[in-house]
């Protein structure tokens, strides 16, 4: 594996000032001591940023209450215009915001790009979809009524997102939120500030070509987990979408639920791909590498469990430990690199704890040793490790956030579908076959068990017209495309009396007079 050099110190810092300036960023209005925001790709810090304070987030709650009010009455297409003229800006700064997510998050380039890229394409789906927030009408029994549903909005929405996409997950939801007429106020991981802080910078900048309407329409507010549990817990917040781990998952659903409020939840992700004796090797090859290494592994939908028919295993495990000699790592800003770094020190030590335990539980390890870089102590770099397992154990069932791909044989397609599903999470899936059959079973109710399932495509890399999320422990919500947009509403039935008599439902009669 090629080692390529990293940018010289101070490089990524000033280029970050520089790209939030060009985005519309003061960092004087919101630095202070703390929040350190950082880059991965050398470790440095970038600036220092206050963290907003309890009153801070209770008025910022009380903001978004009250322009919800005039927002709700606005018509929904010219809500629509308003999300598109925002997907514009965004269109119009991509190369700026790109960069600065890989700066920030450490994926490389095109990644940073691509992201970017899905927040442009959620604010086209979301202005179209403006036009068709339709109910059904609904045949009544009683003769001169007729029923329907309407969709309403449904407040201030909360919306927690993690670092791996630090702009995309804000995008699904804000986009859709907005066209549905909620309000937002949106807490991003500590880890990935700047990259919220721009967007929020390009919204604003966006609005100021409304001036009739409300303010504000999103707010940002910084911080640790103190904001995340304070939305979780307000009464005037009636729906939160929280993505990240399992665990906070947990935290933020009991609180929201405590007050019967509404949750998006998308959490961990235990993502498997099985690949069949028929498979396109050619093909599976090339998805596997991008699912289990791109952002470092990272990602919600990363390939974690390789499920391997007996016949192709050593093959394909030889073919894969070629492909990750072969790559590049290091400065994810540079052409031709595909691996950038880890987050942080604590994901490179989840990574290197996750590979002892795998060792102990029988697994032969290729890879996963640290990657140093001269004057880089702060960057946490590591080789892509692949994992021969026995049999499904205790850690294979364990999500880590790194690029470990713990591979398994089987010998019928049942089994195979049976070791898939035999883990608490359910993102995302795969299935590489050119068996019809096979295929079939696997997007059956008898196969797999996530939200996301595939065929002869990785389980990374969704497109926002689908709706997006999984089930078991991955949360069970639903962001982006199809009829995602019905979590950001409330649904009224209603029955109008059109004739001159009052007939009851059901047969009932109650005469009287």
């Amino acid at each position: 594996m090629r080692q390529e050099q990293l940018p010289d110190p101070g490089a990524l810092p000033e280029r970050a000032r520089s790209l939030l300036g060009q985005l519309g960023v003061d960092l004087r209005s919101v630095a202070g001591d703390g929040l350190r925001s950082r880059t991965p790709v050398t470790g440095e810090t970038i600036c220092t940023l206050r963290a907003a304070s309890p009153q801070e987030l209770g008025q910022a709650i009380e903001n978004a209450r009250l322009a919800f009010v005039p927002w709700c009455a606005t018509p929904a297409p010219a809500r629509g215009e308003v999300v598109r003229s925002f997907g514009q800006s965004v269109r119009d700064h991509k190369a700026a915001l790109g960069e600065l997510i890989s700066i920030e998050t450490g994926k490389i380039l095109s990644e940073g790009l691509g992201e970017v890229q899905e927040l442009i394409d959620i604010c086209v789906f979301a202005a179209g979809l403006s036009r068709q927030l339709y109910g059904l009408t609904i045949a009544s029994e009683r003769p001169g009524h007729r029923m329907m549903e309407t969709w309403h909005p449904l407040g201030v929405c909360g919306v927690i997102t993690a670092f791996n996409f630090p702009v995309a997950v804000w995008g699904w939801n804000a986009a859709l939120a907005l066209v549905c007429g909620n309000t937002l106020v949106w807490k991003p991981s500590e880890k990935a500030c700047l990259s919220a802080l721009a967007c929020q910078a390009l919204l604003e900048r966006t609005l100021s070509g409304f001036p009739h309407l409300p303010r504000p329409l999103s707010t940002l507010v910084l911080g640790d987990s103190g904001p995340s549990i304070a939305l979780a817990d307000s009464a005037s917040v009636p729906m939160i979408s929280a993505t990240g781990s399992t665990r906070m998952g947990r935290a933020v659903a009991s609180r929201v639920a405590s007050r019967f409020g509404r949750s998006i939840l998308e959490l961990g992700g235990n993502n498997a791909a099985i690949v069949a004796p028929s498979a396109d090797l050619d093909l599976a090859v090339r998805a596997i590498v991008f699912a289990a290494v791109g952002t470092a592994g990272q990602r919600c939908t990363s390939l974690r469990r390789l499920i391997v028919h007996e016949s192709l295993r050593d093959r394909l495990v030889e073919r894969l430990k070629l492909a990750y000699r072969n790559l590049r790592i290091g400065n994810p800003l540079e052409s031709g690199v595909l691996l950038g770094p880890l987050i942080d020190e604590q994901a490179f030590a989840g990574m290197r704890a996750a590979l002892d335990r795998a060792r102990e539980q029988g697994g032969t390890v290729f890879g996963g040793e640290r990657r140093e870089f001269p004057g880089a102590p702060g960057a946490f770099y590591a080789a892509p490790a692949i994992c021969e397992m026995g049999v499904q154990t205790e850690i294979v069932r364990t999500e880590t956030f790194a690029s470990i791909l713990y591979v398994m044989a089987y010998r019928e397609i049942t089994d195979a579908v049976a070791i898939h599903n035999d883990v608490p999470q359910g993102l995302a899936s795969a299935i590489f076959t050119r068996d019809l059959g096979e295929a079939e079973l696997f997007l059956s109710s008898s196969g797999s068990d996530c939200g996301i399932a595939n065929v002869n495509i990785g389980p990374s890399g969704a497109e926002i017209g689908g709706a997006f999320g999984g089930e078991k422990e991955t949360g069970g919500g639903r962001e982006a495309g199809s009829d995602a947009w019905k979590a950001y509403m409330r649904r009224a039935t209603n029955t109008i009396n059109f004739s001159n008599a009052m007939p009851l439902a059901q047969g009932v009669r109650f005469e009287f007079g």
